[in-house]
C-alpha cells in the first residue's frame, strides 16, 4: 500500500477554505488540471455516496465517490472508482484545520492506494505533485 501526504498552510480563515473545498463538484473552479465535473444521477454535490465524473486537461476521465463529509470537522473522504492511473483501493481525505493564532488554515490532503511496483514512483509523483500540490497551490493563490 502506498501513502501520499501533502499539507499546506493557507493564509485564509478555515471556514473560507472549507467552503471552497467541500463542494465535491467544485474542483473545476479551483484545480487547474480539472476542466469539468458533473455529479451523476442529479444528486447534490455534498451528498455522501454521490459520484462525481470529471475530465482532466490532458483528456483523462475520473469517477470518484464521496464517502464522508463533515462540516463540523471540516473533513472529506472519497474513493476513486475509475481512473487512468493504475491504482486500486484509492482512498483519500482532505482536512482543513484552523490555525487560530494566524487566522490561517492547515490543509492536509492524503491518500492510500495499491499500485504495481513498476508504476509506484510515477503514480506517487502524479498524486503528490500533479493533484495534491498543484491543487493546494491553486487554492492558496485564489484565497490569499
Amino acid at each position: 500500500m502506498e501513502r501520499v501526504f501533502i499539507s499546506r498552510v493557507i493564509r485564509a480563515d478555515a471556514d473560507v477554505v472549507w467552503t471552497l473545498l467541500r463542494d465535491f463538484n467544485g474542483m473545476p473552479d479551483w484545480h487547474p488540471a480539472i476542466i469539468d465535473s458533473e455529479i451523476e444521477h442529479g444528486r447534490e454535490g455534498d451528498a455522501v455516496g454521490c459520484v462525481r465524473s470529471f475530465h482532466l486537461a490532458d483528456g483523462g476521465h475520473i469517477r470518484e465517490r464521496l464517502t464522508a463529509l463533515s462540516d463540523a470537522d471540516r473533513h472529506m473522504r472519497y474513493a476513486i472508482l475509475e481512473s487512468p492511473m493504475p491504482v486500486s483501493g484509492y482512498d483519500a481525505t482532505i482536512d482543513v484545520i484552523p490555525i487560530t493564532e494566524e487566522a490561517a488554515s492547515l490543509v492536509v490532503w492524503k491518500a492510500e492506494f495499491e499500485v504495481a511496483a513498476e508504476d509506484a514512483a510515477a503514480t506517487i509523483d502524479t498524486v503528490a505533485d500533479g493533484v495534491f500540490r498543484t491543487g493546494l497551490d491553486a487554492v492558496a493563490k485564489r484565497l490569499e
